[in-house]
């Protein structure tokens, strides 16, 4: 697995769109851990899944509506949320807003060779 620059400038990262009213920049990671930004549109949906990883999450900004394992609850800017390794989770975004995640391990799933 490829790993990131030591330092890295936002501006020069590109925005990849992910879904509707989705898109995310990679930033730093390596194969351990791996930090993410992710931005909504209001109204955007990030459809419940699971996955291996660890994962943390900040609420950089906006107004989101949280699903973890069938538990709900709105969170806002400065809130966070964890989930666990195999945990059902998604988001409903309710103020356009970003979202920085942590994984651990990095998901090589993200990275484009």
């Amino acid at each position: 697995m490829k790993t990131s620059k030591e330092f890295l400038k936002g501006d020069e990262i590109e925005w990849e769109v992910v879904g509707e009213g989705i898109k995310r920049k990679i930033l730093a990671f390596d194969e351990r851990v791996m930090l993410v930004n992710v931005h909504f549109e209001k109204g955007a949906i990030g459809v419940l899944h699971e996955h291996y990883h660890t994962q943390v999450t900040y609420i950089a900004s906006g107004k989101f509506d949280v699903t973890i394992s069938d538990v709900k609850q709105t969170l806002k800017e400065g809130d966070s949320f964890y989930i666990p390794p195999h945990a059902v989770h998604g988001v409903v975004c309710l103020e356009e807003g970003m979202l920085t995640d942590v994984f651990s391990p990095a998901r090589e799933d993200f990275l484009q060779y």
